[in-house]
């Protein structure tokens, strides 16, 4: 590989899938296509950038037709670790595959589990059961308020979380508490990821704010991030990236709490001079629309998402690639709210990249953790096969 790549720009659309994963039965999510099934149920989707990118050869979406003229490189990518949930697609696209699922709690945390962690932290806890946030913030927010007692609860995915009004437990208050949950949820009880879920508001109207943050594991390799570091080079992570990666492998971060946060957070850091990689999570499609069931809001994200897309890439330096992908599904026509098993999109666009290219179904998430290696030239001994020589025009 040339000196023609200087920087690569991943962008995380987190949760927005595109179907046909080949074991969905294996998860229950036979039928599920995040982006398809959204466009169908809102009458279709205004997608015209991320439809020059090649969005509608990927999969049938309405109002998205296909183009024999993308801009760049555009094909699907096959998840290969077990399990769905967020910390597993990033480790995967950032070379690191899981043989075995974190370990997931559908009744509840052990009582022993339970008791030690309510020693750890001096009170008791409300709730120990599968909820979605919103939800058990409505039902057990009084009883919070008038106790202290922070609610814990699980889901279908591997998560311990903890909700607490800001009013009744301060934020840093929350986050040690969850800092001693990471450090107590080993061995079999390893959660992918530990969630400090603050909220505000009275009866009636709590929301949650802003302020959540992911206690993850650490990978157990080098990823992606780690070895671009290591090499001397920038690695900045915008959103969410920074727990996902336990806080490895950065030299740079900006905690943006949304997506627009962090398309401007993108765009500050397209701005330096830094040579590497910018690794960013977008939260909202997931966390705002995919768990809450909401076909109509996930659209509305997606569009907004495309109409500020042309002024990310205009940022983009002669020597830049900027990718595009996803972590899973989470395809709120379901009944579930649960993240489902799909095949996600990849993009690559850049003034080296050949429009045009098909990359077709990659085998795995990580051949974009080795085409980000090739593309910057350091060594890579992880998993993945790269695409590089494939959308660079020499």
């Amino acid at each position: 590989m040339s000196n023609l790549i200087r920087r690569v720009v991943l962008i995380v659309l987190d949760s927005v899938g595109c179907g046909d994963a080949p074991d969905a039965a294996a998860y229950g999510d036979v039928g599920s296509n995040t982006l398809g099934n959204i466009s169908q149920v809102v009458g279709g989707l205004s997608l015209p950038n991320l439809g020059r990118l090649g969005l509608g050869n990927l999969t049938e979406i309405n109002n998205v037709p296909p183009t024999t003229a993308s801009l760049g490189a555009y094909g699907r990518l096959t998840e290969i670790s077990a399990g769905k949930d967020t910390t597993t697609g990033h480790w995967e696209l950032a070379g690191v595959i899981l043989a075995r699922p974190f370990p997931v709690f559908p009744d509840g945390f052990p009582t022993e589990l339970m008791e030690n962690f309510e020693s750890r932290i001096g009170r008791g806890t409300l709730g120990n059961f599968p909820a979605s946030g919103t939800e058990i913030i409505n039902k057990l927010g009084n009883e919070h308020v008038a106790t202290g007692k922070p609610i814990v609860y699980t889901s279908a995915d591997s998560v311990f979380q903890i909700a607490a009004h800001e009013e009744v437990i301060p934020t840093d208050d929350l986050y040690h508490f969850c800092e001693i949950a990471r450090d107590l949820l080993r061995g079999d009880y390893s959660v992918g990821r530990v969630i400090a879920r603050p909220f505000i508001g009275q009866t009636g109207a709590f929301a949650r704010t802003e302020r959540r943050k992911d206690f993850s594991l650490e990978p157990p390799n080098d990823t992606i991030l780690d070895v671009v570091k290591d090499n001397g080079l920038a690695v900045m992570g915008v959103g969410k990236i920074e727990d996902i990666f336990a806080h490895r492998g950065l030299t740079d971060s900006n905690h943006t709490g949304n997506n627009m946060a962090g398309i401007d957070g993108i765009i500050e850091f397209l701005a330096t001079d830094s040579d590497g990689l910018i690794f960013a999570n977008l939260v909202d499609f997931d966390a705002l629309y995919g768990h809450r069931n909401d076909p109509r809001g996930y659209a509305n994200a997606l569009e907004a998402f495309d109409r500020r897309l042309p002024e990310i890439l205009s940022k983009l330096r002669d020597s830049d690639v900027l990718m595009i992908t996803a972590d899973h599904g989470n395809d709120p026509t379901t009944l579930g709210t649960d993240h489902s098993r799909e095949r996600v999109p990849l993009f690559a666009v850049g003034n080296h990249i050949r429009g045009g290219c098909n990359l077709g179904t990659r085998s795995s998430f990580a051949d974009v953790a080795a085409t980000i290696a090739e593309l910057l030239r350091v060594s890579w001994s992880g998993a993945g096969e790269s695409f590089a020589s494939l959308i660079v025009d020499q």
